[in-house]
């Protein structure tokens, strides 16, 4: 249950997070907006959720359906509010759906994905792998030519909802059923990948968690860390 204080409570430049492990995409779709209903009247601080999901493709508010190719029949397809085109998610890829007031952060959409994209970076030069922005195609992030990290978000009332999403352990193998954002399945590649071998997830998450608040330029308010143990799921 989402407490509710009173309103007009002010959180300057506070947030919290949560690590919720496995959400049903569906559930995660009604957590967001209930948390967004809350940020948009002051009654929580800025709140972000990360979390896997089960094996789900989603397309954008726009787009989407064009680029799917021949889908597995067991995985549901959802259309969603956010921007951007098809996408997969599955065990293995760290989800982060920040809920941000931007205008009590001082931010446009532009400058709020700059910085999403800059944690990734940042996260993924720690583990030594070189990632940078692509200017043809914005929001996401890539390393050397394959796309890493997926961002799609949505802005209503000024404030956030869905993500991102980065490909840390997942099986690259779903994206082969669609062309995610217009590309092809090989464009997309993982952490293992690069890297040769599975990345401890907890260490990822907690990076990612570490490195937030330093690019946003943000407080903590309260932190519910969960095991941030990778669920393998079938």
């Amino acid at each position: 249950m989402i407490a509710t204080p009173k309103i007009g409570q002010s959180y300057p430049k506070a947030y919290s997070i949560k690590y919720l492990g496995v959400v049903p995409y569906e559930d995660a779709l009604i957590q967001q907006e209930a948390l967004r209903q809350l940020r948009a009247e002051g009654r929580i601080p800025d709140t972000v959720l990360l979390l896997q999901h089960r094996h789900v493709y989603t397309t954008g508010r726009f787009r989407g359906e064009k680029d799917i190719i021949a889908l597995p029949g067991n995985i549901p397809v959802v259309h969603t509010g956010r921007g951007g085109g098809i996408t997969y998610h599955g065990p293995g890829q760290l989800v982060g759906y920040p809920i941000l007031d931007l205008r009590a952060n001082g931010l446009c959409v532009r400058e709020y994905i700059g910085k999403l994209e800059e944690v990734i970076v940042r996260l993924l030069g720690g583990f030594d792998i070189q990632a940078q922005r692509h200017d043809e195609y914005p929001g996401g992030v890539w390393v050397r030519g394959q796309k890493i990290c997926s961002i799609g978000i949505n802005v209503s009332h000024h404030t956030t909802t869905h993500g991102f999403a980065l490909n840390v352990n997942n099986d690259l193998k779903y994206y082969d059923y669609i062309r995610p954002c217009g590309l092809n399945g090989a464009a997309m590649t993982s952490m293992a990948a690069l890297l040769g071998h599975r990345v401890p997830f907890d260490t990822v998450v907690h990076n990612w968690i570490k490195l937030f608040p330093e690019v946003f330029d943000l407080r903590t308010e309260k932190n519910i860390l969960l095991l941030a143990e990778e669920v393998a799921l079938a």
